[in-house]
């Protein structure tokens, strides 16, 4: 049984309760400074005033990670730039990968493109990371004697679908993830009983996985009714993940 924790506080100030490498994996979504709405704060900071509080909570999960340890962290793409220099440049994490998160749906735009897609940072702590590509390999399109049988690398394009309102997992928040999307993540870069910890809450997908796949979490949301959601969510029974990459489910071409 995994041990399943949230806790209502900033996310920054609860980082700094957790012991020094002490997390196997953050998978952080914080929001996007976009202006949207999260019931008892709003999501609209100054420039700078922005900067700094990316720069004191991104700080702290440098700190809890094991020198093994993972960061995946949602952005938007008005500050994902400065994100990565603060990551890379200022606190000497270690890049690995800028996933892109394409979704079918999405807002309409009529003048210029409509979005289609999120980006997520992947960073590590030290060269010397944990990652299991084997539990996370999709299904060959075709079969070739030099590929490998167990599947393909999934790559860093992601495609999974947005939780739709009519979906019975929809929860009431604004930037709800599925929950395939936050698998991957926690497949790739943990095993059994890591401890996983999540920053920025919200919905309480992170936890919601973690509970399933028999890690350890910890979930930091600043919001009653969230936590309260969250933990309604985790008590719930479990039907199956709310989304899947629809590659999980080919056969390679010339084996039909």
């Amino acid at each position: 049984m995994s041990n399943i924790e949230i806790v209502m506080g900033d996310a920054a100030e609860e980082l700094r309760k957790l012991g020094d490498s002490s997390v196997d994996l953050i998978v952080a979504d914080p929001p996007y400074n976009l202006g949207k709405n999260y019931g008892n704060n709003q999501d609209s900071k100054g420039f700078e005033e922005y900067l700094s509080f990316s720069k004191k909570w991104s700080t702290e999960a440098l700190r809890i990670l094991k020198p093994t340890g993972t960061l995946y962290v949602f952005m938007g793409f008005r500050f994902i730039s400065y994100l990565y220099h603060i990551l890379d440049r200022e606190l000497g994490m270690f890049f690995n990968s800028w996933i892109v998160w394409h979704y079918t749906q999405g807002m309409g735009r009529k003048k210029g493109f409509s979005p289609r897609h999120d980006d997520i940072l992947m960073f590590t702590k030290s060269k010397r990371y944990k990652f299991n590509l084997d539990s996370v390999r999709v299904p060959q399109k075709y079969y070739r004697d030099r590929n490998n049988m167990r599947g393909a690398n999934p790559g860093d394009v992601w495609i999974f679908s947005h939780v739709h309102y009519c979906n019975e997992n929809r929860q009431k928040h604004p930037t709800q993830k599925p929950e395939g999307l936050i698998e991957r993540m926690v497949l790739a870069s943990t095993d059994k009983g890591d401890l996983v910890v999540d920053p920025f809450c919200g919905s309480g997908t992170t936890l919601r996985v973690c509970q399933q796949l028999e890690r350890d979490a910890i979930g930091i949301e600043i919001n009653p009714e969230y936590v309260s959601m969250t933990k309604d969510r985790l008590s719930s029974s479990f039907q199956g993940f709310d989304s899947l990459d629809p590659r999980t489910e080919r056969v390679p071409l010339d084996l039909r």
